[in-house]
């Protein structure tokens, strides 16, 4: 055999089954990794000469730990030996090394591996970073362009990340049913944060960032194999898969965002809507709500509006209403107003956002749709201001092309005050009289 390419995907779908039972076995992800690393050379050595073994995990595995326990073992040449009473019970350790893993040992495998990455005990973004070196494979500098960051800055990240776990003395024990819950919250909330790494920093359909939202959307297909029944992970799959069935629509061919209001509804994936769709309806059935079902079943009523007037916001506004109770944010109510927006205008809207300007402050798209509402009310000066505030918080070059859109739009328009006005005239008589009655220090 001459093409490898199936060698590359046999390596990349047997990857988190063969690090969760080397990590079980070594309980050193940097340990684990090598091995692993190890036994991938190897099988690109052999596999195109021998074949594809019959489970490529389980080869991996075996060759994985052989690996490992040499490197183990020339380690130990060069320390001292522990104590005889601890060498004489090891037993006959090798032929459980050879011992096939079953499905439930894979499963929690599996589930060990994406909790260790997804410890509360780290940060966000290094949660997300160790998921996509340990779990995923991403290379450093496939990651670290994905953050926008340099890649010795990166490498830095991911080690302390493998510090801080080996630090928190993590148990490696099969998970009870109550631990079970716990991180298969904590696990699809990191697959949530590596899909929304990916999304937020898109600038086109293609490069780092999309790669990022199919590896997540990979992951939550893993996870839905491992935890079937559960209709939590059939709505995080589903929400995933609907998001990113938009993403050939969601730029011009500029690079610019396009709303989904103005897509081309002609370029959406819609075997990854029929997919998704049918995954949340039968999410529904189990009748146990929770927060990316409704989120998934609001992504759905898009999906399934053929024209952008067609889009039920009433029952949109409902569903962000039951997320609200469900899990109060000011960003969910920041979304809601959009459906507000739709139904009741953009001055109700607006009400509803003004009192989440403090918290918010630091959001872009806070101030993306506020600047929205004041255009569509003809305040064209505090619009201006918006918008200002929100290209200064673009997190990439479409946020602030689309941004720069909308202030044209002002300039083009008749307005009362210059065009080019820092300010607006009540707000300069505003900080006139508070700069009055303000005493010296």
């Amino acid at each position: 055999m001459t093409d490898t390419a199936w060698i590359d995907l046999a390596l990349v779908s047997a990857r988190p089954q063969a690090m969760g039972a080397l990590l079980r076995y070594f309980r050193s992800l940097d340990l684990a990794e090598e091995a692993f690393q190890e036994a991938c050379i190897r099988a690109l050595k052999n596999w195109p000469r021998t074949g594809p073994p019959r489970d490529p995990a389980a080869w991996l595995i075996f060759v994985g730990r052989n690996s490992g326990i040499d490197r183990v073992r020339r380690q130990s040449r060069e320390t001292a030996l522990p104590p005889e009473e601890l060498l004489s019970d090891l037993g006959d350790r090798e032929s459980e090394l050879a011992d096939r893993l079953d499905g439930a040992h894979y499963r929690d495998d599996i589930l060990r591996l994406l909790f260790v990455c997804s410890n509360p005990a780290l940060p966000a973004t290094q949660q997300i970073a160790l998921a996509l070196r340990i779990v995923s494979g991403l290379s450093v500098r496939q990651i670290a362009r994905a953050f926008l960051v340099g890649e010795a800055a990166m490498e830095q990240r991911i080690t302390r990340a493998k510090a801080r776990v080996a630090a928190a003395g993590i148990p490696f024990e099969t998970p009870d049913a109550a631990d079970r819950a716990e991180r298969l919250a904590a696990v699809a909330t990191m697959i949530y944060l590596v899909f929304n790494e990916g999304y937020s920093a898109m600038n086109g359909p293609e490069g780092v960032s999309a790669d990022l939202c199919d590896e997540a959307i990979r992951l939550s297909r893993l996870l839905l194999r491992l935890f079937p029944a559960e209709p939590e992970i059939m709505g995080l799959a589903a929400l995933l898969l609907l998001q990113h069935s938009r993403a050939r629509a969601r730029f011009d061919a500029a690079g610019a965002v396009v709303l989904l209001e103005d897509q081309d509804r002609q370029l959406w994936n819609r075997p990854m809507i029929t997919e998704a769709l049918a995954m949340i309806d039968k999410a529904m059935r189990h009748r146990r709500p929770g927060p990316y079902q409704i989120q998934a079943a609001i992504a759905a009523l898009h999906a399934r509006a053929s024209r952008p007037e067609e889009t039920d916001w009433e029952e949109i506004d409902l569903l962000y209403q039951a997320l609200e109770r469900l899990q109060p944010s000011p960003v969910v109510t920041l979304n809601r107003a959009v459906a507000v927006s739709k139904r009741e205008g953009p001055e109700a809207a607006l009400a509803m956002i003004e009192p989440l300007g403090e918290r918010l402050s630091g959001y872009f798209y806070y101030h993306g749709l506020r600047g929205g509402l004041l255009k569509r009310l003809g305040l064209a000066c505090e619009a201006r201001k918006a918008f200002n505030q929100a290209i200064a918080l673009a997190t990439n070059a479409a946020e602030a092309a689309y941004i720069r859109t909308q202030l044209d739009h002002l300039a083009a328009a008749p307005m009362p005050e210059p065009s080019f006005s820092s300010d607006c005239p009540g707000a300069r008589q505003a900080s006139a009289i508070s700069s009055a009655g303000r005493t010296s220090p």
